[in-house]
């Protein structure tokens, strides 16, 4: 075994060392020892190998290779995981499970896994640099991290240790990391990557109905399924609940018809009754010409949006009307809105932006208006631009003029809290001095929440530059959590520069490029080994939580993140110290948690923490509100029978500062002149959805994109051979994956279907296979981003592309949300 998964050029010994091959070596009856004592296999536990007749045990988790948390049965014989399932009585799972569920058992044996705790003992970083990891024991990990936190608190510069989290599971994990911040003395104790995922999503339902998140919708309910730019049976959430609900929605009577806005065809637009090619980053102009003509026919739900007060007045293009004369009901500004934005936004119109015929777009408006009920959702394909808010907030109007909010059928609302219980031990009670001073409010390294992003939640693409720049200030320890920004950011090369210059502790539990550049290595369990908690995201609405129970011992050396955290906190002098011994591990804490269920036990008679363990969920149907002609009322226990005021509506259902849906937004009111230098509008506009024209940035001539996969499972499956072999379908990509580019297109440019490619621009290059493909418009490229991995394990190296689809990417973020604008870029792609 001469390579490395680190570096080509490092040695047997070397390699066996980093990976922690020797432990497994040991475990297997060698006895391989590291050096100093410190060998693997005195922490390891030996896993048999399955026998005949062996008992099986089911153990109750929830899968880790999407968002979507679904509940799983796994399925252990004599000490050794072979079979995952999804959990029958799991309302999300209903005993489904997509195929990405099945990848638990491949990376728990998985034998690039970090075996135990390492330090680095070579001081340059670099791509060609081996960190010459060597094993250490936790002691000595834990007490490295606590002697940098404790110089820095003495220093008066807590504020340099940051943490950047993935991934955030739940209250076990990222959910502790307020309070660590705040004891420790740190604003930089989450810095998260929804910069980098769908924070525009998310945005625009905060600024038009109240709720910074994700939606619930009743998928099995509707009857016309409008999707924007979200790949709905590749990787829009929750992946196994949509290809249930598909399922569900395509049987039953009526069968619900769907229409996909994209930029080229996917699974979902292969399966879809409609599919309409868009010029990237027009989503926006599609949904303003959809909401005019629903407005002009006469196809708006008056019951909830509102209606003139003369049955004779009616909405006419070009044409302005009088306020006075419509009375809204549940949708705030519609007047104004037709009278600033909408009235000039034809289908004609709309078509010289989008390209799509104005027949069309009045074609799928009719029947979007006209059919009960409906839904319109969108993602990065529509929002992942430097206009996304205003397109997001285009589309997510249509669900407010069609009354399609809150109702059967429809946008169902958002996932309700959990009734966890307050821990017993309180953070309030063990801060000193030092974390109570007004010199620990220093501005986020990420920048979020200043004057530069103001309503930006996370901005982990500007943690690079900010560090390099040293604005606000230089950091001095890192630690990542679930993520790795140095693949998956957007002009990514430039984390290798910052990363040179801070102490790097990464806690993932396989090698990748992160590790790469790490000063210590303090490896999570595999998921099947924890004991973790999280709420579920969007489903029907009603509050899921699931709880992860190890199905084995933990193989190696590890330590599940959050008792990481925990044990470095009692290092920490002062009462922080005693806080964290107060609080003893995540099995504590999440006892203390589950002790809420005693008053409200789930559907399933989950009342404790024995009890949540053996059933793997707690929930408690249904979702407590519904909208219905034009009226909300609360589920009283027997039925949605209690009717509520328009004061209830607003503390309960649509937190708005108007206290309903607002196309006319009172938030953007109030950063209108933010708003409006970031994008070149008048200010009086900045609070409507309209048209904005997107910048492209990258100096090429082709738009690129970068799609997600249904085989992609938070970032690990390029590393898994059996993935590699289904992960571009429509393509046929088996080991690598290919550039989708339309055969006029690669003919103007002399590129033959199969032939290497270089993809470039002003942030950088990559190479890749071209695939001719007339399912991709032809000023468009497409390239999955999940194959150009550098040092994520053996199978996943020498892989086309070669690099990461960010090192063309250039980081441009949207100005609103701050969400990282990865499909508006541009590129030039040649013939090598």
């Amino acid at each position: 075994m001469s390579d490395s998964i680190l570096n080509p050029n490092v040695t047997r010994r070397r390699f066996l060392q980093a990976t922690g091959a020797a432990g497994a070596l040991g475990a297997a009856g060698l006895g391989l020892d590291l050096g100093g004592g410190l060998s693997t296999l005195t922490k390891a536990h030996a896993q048999p190998a399955g026998a005949a007749g062996g008992e099986t045990v089911i153990t109750k988790s929830f899968c880790h290779q999407c968002p979507a948390r679904c509940g799983i049965d796994v399925y252990t014989t004599n000490g050794r995981v072979h079979a995952i399932y999804g959990t029958l009585d799991n309302p999300l799972t209903q005993g489904k499970l997509c195929p990405k569920g099945h990848y638990g058992v491949y990376l728990l044996y998985d034998p690039d896994r970090f075996k135990s705790p390492m330090k680095r003992t070579n001081p340059k970083k670099g791509r060609d640099e081996d960190p010459k990891f060597v094993p250490i024991s936790w002691d000595e990990a834990l007490g490295i991290v606590a002697g940098r936190l404790n110089a820095l608190r003495e220093k008066n510069e807590s504020h340099r240790f940051a943490i950047i989290t993935g991934r955030g599971w739940g209250a076990s994990d990222v959910g502790i990391l307020g309070d660590f911040g705040k004891l420790y003395g740190t604003p930089n104790f989450n810095l998260g990557h929804s910069s980098i995922c769908s924070d525009a999503s998310e945005t625009v339902k905060h600024i038009m109905d109240g709720h910074h998140a994700y939606s619930a919708y009743d998928y099995p309910n509707t009857n016309y399924l409008l999707v924007f730019g979200a790949g709905f049976l590749e990787s829009f959430r929750p992946f196994t609940g949509n290809m249930v609900a598909w399922g569900q929605m395509r049987t039953k009577s009526p069968k619900t018809r769907v229409t996909v806005v994209d930029v080229h065809v996917n699974t979902t637009g292969t399966a879809a009754d409609r599919l309409l090619l868009i010029k990237p980053g027009t989503d926006g102009a599609l949904a303003l010409a959809m909401g005019h003509v629903i407005l002009t026919e006469g196809l708006w739900d008056r019951a909830f949006a509102g209606d003139f007060t003369d049955p004779a007045l009616k909405f006419e293009a070009g044409k302005e009307i009088d306020p006075n004369t419509f009375n809204e009901k549940w949708v705030s500004g519609l007047a104004e809105w037709w009278n600033v934005v909408l009235k000039d936004c034809t289908p004609e119109w709309a078509e010289k932006i989008t390209t799509i015929d104005a027949a069309d777009i009045r074609t799928v408006a009719m029947d979007f208006g006209s059919t009960k009920p409906a839904v319109a959702l969108f993602e990065r394909g529509a929002s992942a631009h430097t206009n996304g808010v205003y397109n997001g907030m285009a589309i997510h109007a249509l669900n407010a003029l069609t009354g399609n909010m809150f109702a059967k059928g429809g946008l169902r609302g958002y996932q309700m809290k959990t009734a966890w219980a307050k821990p017993d031990v309180k953070a309030e009670e063990f801060m000193d001095d030092y974390a109570k001073a007004p010199e620990r409010k220093k501005p986020r390294l990420d920048g979020a929440k200043t004057e530069k992003w103001p309503l930006a939640k996370n901005m982990i693409q500007e943690i690079a530059i900010n560090q390099l720049k040293g604005d606000p200030y230089k950091m001095d320890t890192i630690l990542f959590y679930m993520t790795g920004p140095i693949f998956s950011a957007p002009d990514c090369k430039k984390w290798e520069e910052a990363l040179r210059q801070v102490y790097v502790i990464d806690t993932s539990a396989y090698p990748g490029e992160t590790s790469v550049f790490a000063d210590l290595i303090l490896p999570d369990h595999h998921y099947l080994e924890r004991l973790q908690v999280a709420d579920t995201y969007p489903f029907q609405g009603y509050p899921i939580s699931m709880i992860r129970t190890p199905a084995v011992k933990p193989l190696y050396d590890t330590k599940v993140f959050g008792d990481t955290i925990i044990e470095i906190g009692k290092r920490i002098k002062g009462p922080t110290g005693e806080y964290y011994k107060r609080l003893g591990n995540t099995e504590n804490l999440i006892r203390m948690l589950c002790k809420g269920f005693e008053e409200k036990p789930g559907d399933n008679g989950v009342k404790d923490f024995e009890s949540f363990k053996a059933k793997g969920v707690w929930y408690r149907k249904p979702y407590a509100f519904l909208q219905k002609d034009g009226e909300f009322y609360e589920w009283d226990g027997k039925g949605y029978d209690k009717h509520l005021t328009p004061e209830e509506v607003k503390q309960k259902v649509m937190p708005t500062a108007t206290g309903k849906f607002e196309v006319k937004v009172t938030e953007l009111e109030h950063y209108a002149e933010y708003v409006a230098k970031r994008l070149g509008i008048a200010p009086e506009r900045a609070p409507f959805p309209q048209w904005i024209e997107p910048r492209h940035p990258g100096g090429g001539d082709l738009h690129f994109v970068s799609p997600k996969l249904a085989g992609q499972a938070e970032g690990r499956s390029a590393n898994l051979p059996h993935v590699s072999a289904i992960i571009q379908p429509t393509q046929g990509g088996k080991r690598n994956v290919f550039l989708e580019i339309h055969p006029e297109t690669a003919k103007k440019r002399g590129i033959g279907d199969g032939d290497r490619v270089r993809i470039k621009n002003d942030v950088g290059q990559i190479e890749a296979i071209a695939r001719h493909f007339n399912g991709i418009r032809p000023d468009t490229v497409a390239l999955p981003m999940i194959h150009g991995h550098w040092a994520q394990g053996r199978w996943a190296k020498g892989r086309s592309p070669t690099a990461s689809t960010n090192e063309v990417t250039a980081n441009v973020s949207e100005p609103i949300s701050g969400l990282a604008v990865f499909h508006s870029g541009k590129v030039f792609v040649e013939k090598i």
